[in-house]
């Protein structure tokens, strides 16, 4: 896909205005961690391993500023801003335990060598990212076979990414091994990543796209339509129930009750040993006024309570396998991740 989401650019970090899409590509050129840290929180960039490339990346341009007086108490606020970002995604606080390592281990050298080992830490984070997409969208799309009708909920594109993607990924691999694919998308209410990202994206790379609202899944299902699922994650706990956008446990069950294999697909970074299962996942709530509002517009009654959970809970009984670029983890879970985690 030709269009970056996040590049570090003239020591800024420029991004891709997602909440603008499809309608307007806007890149947004940021000089300042603490306008990284309110672009993560207010979605102009979202994903889970985007966010966590952004996430060093904001650390690296904090730390370039500064100008070594009280350093160890300002590259503490950085840190702090952005871990307060979003809650559910893993990859956040993986990247940013990967930046404060580097710093942790090299601080003695002084400002400006951290300074330039900070900035490259963040561009590894970056170029591997890439790296593990391309690995596990090969190894995604040998275990989807001939499967041609693949849904997915959400956005887990290059959008959500450094790029190419996660499930999205897996279906460009299978394009680029010649196979013939059409991807079904659910809208993903109320953020509309389905109807405004996936669907861009897929639009722009010529593959066959279908556009669904979220609760015509079954109706699909039911009548044969749909041969696999693929969808992304924001956190795997240690049991293998996984955490992604809300609605995605609703797909789930649905293709359990058709006999149709259900797929994650993520890099290493989302899995998270140190969280036992889905129940201890924190689940990040967002304003009730994205699912009051629909571009600025409201479509409820006024006084009406509304629930916004941003994720929900897929349970590793669910899953037919988890698609990383080390390797396919199938169950049993709770031990075969521990195989794929070893960074951990």
């Amino acid at each position: 896909m030709a269009v970056r989401t996040i590049q570090w650019k003239n020591n800024r970090v420029v991004m891709l205005d997602q909440r603008l899409l499809p309608g307007k590509e806007v890149y947004r050129v940021y000089r300042d961690y603490r306008e990284v840290a309110r672009a993560i929180r207010e979605m102009v960039i979202r994903g889970a391993p985007a966010i966590g490339v952004a996430a060093a990346m904001g650390v690296a341009l904090g730390a370039l500023w500064m100008k070594g007086k009280n350093f160890d108490r300002e590259i503490e606020r950085i840190f702090h801003a952005l871990e307060k970002t979003r809650p559910t995604a893993v990859n956040l606080f993986w990247a940013l335990e990967r930046m404060r390592r580097v710093y942790t281990e090299n601080r003695n050298q002084g400002v400006e060598t951290v300074k330039v080992l900070l900035k490259q830490e963040a561009q590894k984070i970056y170029a591997g990212d890439l790296a593990a997409n391309r690995l596990l969208g090969k190894l995604g799309a040998k275990l989807l076979g001939n499967a041609t009708r693949i849904l997915t909920h959400c956005n887990a594109g290059a959008l959500a990414t450094a790029g190419y993607g996660t499930a999205l990924g897996v279906i460009r691999a299978m394009r680029e091994a010649g196979k013939e694919v059409e991807v079904l998308v659910g809208e993903t209410r109320p953020f509309l990543q389905g109807a405004r990202l996936t669907a861009w994206e897929l639009k722009k790379d010529k593959i066959p796209v279908t556009l669904l609202t979220d609760s015509m899944a079954g109706y699909l299902m039911q009548r044969g339509k749909v041969d696999a699922v693929v969808v992304g994650c924001d956190r795997v706990a240690a049991n293998g129930d996984v955490a992604n956008k809300i609605g995605t446990y609703g797909v789930a069950v649905l293709a359990r009750r058709h006999n149709i294999p259900f797929y994650v697909a993520g890099p290493t970074s989302s899995i998270d040993l140190k969280c036992p299962s889905g129940a201890e996942v924190p689940i990040e709530q967002r304003n009730p006024r994205e699912v009051s509002h629909i571009f600025g517009h409201a479509v409820t009654p006024r006084g009406v309570r509304i629930l916004n959970p941003a994720f929900d809970i897929t349970t590793h009984d669910l899953i037919s396998a988890i698609i990383t670029e080390k390797g396919v983890v199938t169950a049993p879970f709770n031990q075969n991740l521990r195989l794929y985690a070893n960074h951990q």
